[in-house]
């Protein structure tokens, strides 16, 4: 949280601090699930109506796209990279910590103890990177093992079913093993022409 103004603090300080603007940091709040957002929009009316949205910049609700089947034609849609959990960017105080911690549907920040741990750097980019990447490149929403059964339901192989040898999970393809008048033979899918049982 943010420190308070130490006694021997001269008033240059404290201008200085408040000329220089918020101090914003990622935090992680836990939240209900599938109530993302309704806390979003909780959470700016609340900081609005309290005159303390001045300490408040982004609010995140992490997604990313993923391919599925439907109907037989592949469909982007958007699923949240972390349900329950929403990242906010804040300048923390006491005031902002209550009113964050007293938004309808928040059970709480995610920490490491009794006070919110800002995220790093590091993790706040891993994150955006991952939604990013995902809009250039969506992923199938199946994913994939070694010794699967699975059933062909696309391609010249329709029909068939066989067991996964091996997975690309970069390029979303398959080898799978079918039997092809009376033997073994390695057949490379994508995923979405594939799925699972048998």
């Amino acid at each position: 949280m943010k420190d308070q103004l130490s006694p021997g603090a001269s008033q240059a300080d404290a201008a200085q601090e408040q000329v220089a603007g918020p101090e914003l940091h990622w935090y992680i709040i836990h939240t209900y699930s599938r109530f993302e957002n309704k806390v979003k929009e909780s959470l700016l009316s609340r900081v609005k109506a309290l005159g303390l949205d001045h300490q408040v910049g982004e609010i995140l609700i992490p997604t990313e796209d993923v391919v599925e089947m439907r109907n037989g034609k592949k469909v982007t849609v958007k699923r949240l990279l972390y349900p329950g959990y929403v990242m906010v960017q804040l300048d923390l105080d006491d005031n902002l910590w209550h009113a964050v911690k007293n938004t309808p549907r928040v059970t709480g920040f995610v920490s490491g103890g009794k006070t919110p741990t800002p995220l790093t750097a590091d993790e706040v980019n891993q994150i955006l990177h991952r939604q990013e990447s995902s809009r250039e490149r969506p992923r199938p929403l199946m994913e994939f093992a070694r010794n699967d059964r699975v059933s062909i339901v696309d391609g010249p192989f329709t029909g068939f079913s066989g067991t996964v040898e091996e997975v690309n999970a970069d390029r979303s393809t398959l080898k799978v093993m079918v039997t092809i008048f009376g033997r073994g033979t390695p057949v490379e899918l994508e995923y979405f022409q594939v799925k699972k049982g048998a």
